[in-house]
C-alpha cells in the first residue's frame, strides 16, 4: 500500500523539496501552504491559528478519503518555520512570540491534533538547525525555539512509542533558500557561513531534502528521539 506523508510548509523551499523527493520515491504527499495555491494535494493552513486545527484535521481526513480511500496517513513532517535576525539585546517580545508561535507551539499542537490520523508505526519528523550547536549572533530567539524542538522530539519519541511511532529531528544548516527573508542568498553571507561548514559550502536544497524519504522509511526504523545531522558538518 502506498505510504502517505503530510508536509507542512510544502509550497516552497525545503518543504517543497521534501515533497518532490518523497513523490519521486513513491510516497503520496499532502502539503500545507499559507499563501498562494500550490495544487490539489495542498491544504491551506496558517500554523499559528490553533483554532483552525479541528477544521484542518477534518479537511485532511476528507482529502485522504477522497483521493486515497483511507482516513489515516503514515508520515508527518513538521517543516513550516520562520527565522528572524535580531541581536539578543534588541529582540522584541513581538519577534520572540512570533518565533515561538510558528517554530514551537505550532508543531507541538499540530502533531497533537493529527495524532488520531497518524497510523500506528508511523513517523514524525521535526526540523531543527545547526544553530542549536554553533552560535551565530543575531539568531538567539530562533535557535532557542529550535533547541526546544530537539527536547520535544525526545519526549514525543518516548510518549508515542506505545503506538510504534518514531519521532526524529532533521538538523539542517545554512542552505540557499528564501528562509529568513532571503539572507542566505547573499554571496557575502554564504561565504561567511561556508567557513563554519566542514564541506566548505552552504547546502543546496537537495542536499537536505533528498535524504527525507530514507529517514522516513524502514531503513531508519530503529532511530527514534534522534537528531539526524544534515548540516554538512556545520559548527563541528
Amino acid at each position: 500500500m502506498t505510504k502517505i506523508a503530510l508536509v507542512t510548509g510544502a509550497g516552497r523551499g525545503l518543504g517543497q523539496g521534501m515533497a518532490q523527493h518523497l513523490t519521486r520515491a513513491g510516497v503520496a504527499v499532502l502539503g500545507t501552504y499559507r499563501t498562494g495555491s500550490p495544487g490539489p494535494d495542498f491544504c491551506r493552513l496558517d500554523v499559528t491559528e490553533l483554532d483552525t486545527y479541528p477544521a484542518f484535521v477534518t479537511a485532511v481526513r476528507e482529502t485522504l478519503r477522497d483521493r486515497f480511500g483511507v482516513e489515516t496517513f503514515d508520515y508527518l513532517v513538521n517543516n513550516a518555520g520562520i527565522g528572524t535576525y535580531a541581536p539578543y539585546a534588541q529582540t522584541t517580545p513581538e519577534q520572540f512570540d512570533e518565533l515561538v508561535a510558528v517554530n514551537l507551539k505550532a508543531p507541538f499542537f499540530l502533531t497533537q491534533a493529527l495524532l488520531p490520523l497518524i497510523n500506528d508505526g508511523g513517523r514524525v519528523l521535526n526540523v531543527t538547525t545547526a544553530l542549536t550547536r554553533g552560535v551565530v549572533p543575531g539568531m538567539s530567539a530562533y535557535a532557542a525555539t529550535k533547541g526546544a524542538i530537539e527536547v520535544l522530539t525526545r519526549y514525543q519519541a518516548v510518549e508515542l512509542a506505545d503506538r510504534g511511532i518514531r519521532v526524529n529531528t532533521l538538523m539542517g544548516g545554512a542552505v540557499a533558500t528564501d528562509f529568513g527573508g532571503g539572507m542566505m542568498r547573499s554571496p557575502d553571507v554564504q561565504q561567511l557561513a561556508a567557513h563554519t561548514i566542514a564541506q566548505g559550502r552552504i547546502a543546496e536544497t537537495a542536499d537536505i531534502t533528498a535524504a527525507v524519504p530514507a529517514i522516513l522509511s524502514d531503513a531508519f526504523q530503529w532511530a527514534t528521539g534522534s537528531i539526524i545531522d544534515l548540516s554538512g558538518g556545520q559548527s563541528l
